[in-house]
């Protein structure tokens, strides 16, 4: 038996909102896909280089209604980064909140604009420790 990857899907309030959320990661559109008779928009984002670990974000046109409102049940994405200082610093100087700051030099989590959790991981060793995010509490859900 062989098994391959493919994608995560998650499903999406605000196609927009999401898509410049995982771009801040630093994701890139691969593909698009619009299904006028099922009235959905599938995006696919994926780390430069890496097309084969894209995230599929599930539009419905008409609303979700079915969506739950904590999407804690999913889990989380996870991303690897050269410098997790510099890209917890990059996120949040673009709105976004780091509920679990990077204290260790290797760890951090994130939410999206839907609520999914994104871990992000030192590549390598972990960073040496440093402020502002030493001192920084965990906020919320991660």
């Amino acid at each position: 038996m062989t098994i391959r990857y493919l994608h995560t899907m998650v499903r999406v309030l605000d196609l927009e909102k999401s898509i410049a959320f995982y771009k801040l990661l630093g994701l890139e559109e691969t593909r698009r896909y619009d299904n006028e008779g099922g009235r959905f928009t599938l995006v696919f984002l994926a780390p430069p280089g890496q097309p084969e670990c894209p995230v599929e974000l599930t539009f419905n046109w008409d609303g979700d209604a079915g969506l739950p409102s904590d999407s804690r049940h999913f889990g989380h994405l996870a991303y690897e980064v050269d410098n997790i200082h510099d890209t917890c610093a990059h996120l949040e100087a673009n709105g976004v909140t780091i509920n679990r700051p990077p204290r260790d030099g290797r760890m951090a989590f994130v939410r999206s604009p839907d609520n999914v959790s994104v871990e992000i991981l030192q590549k390598g060793a972990a960073l040496t420790p440093a402020e502002p995010w030493i001192s920084r509490a965990s906020i919320g859900h991660w």
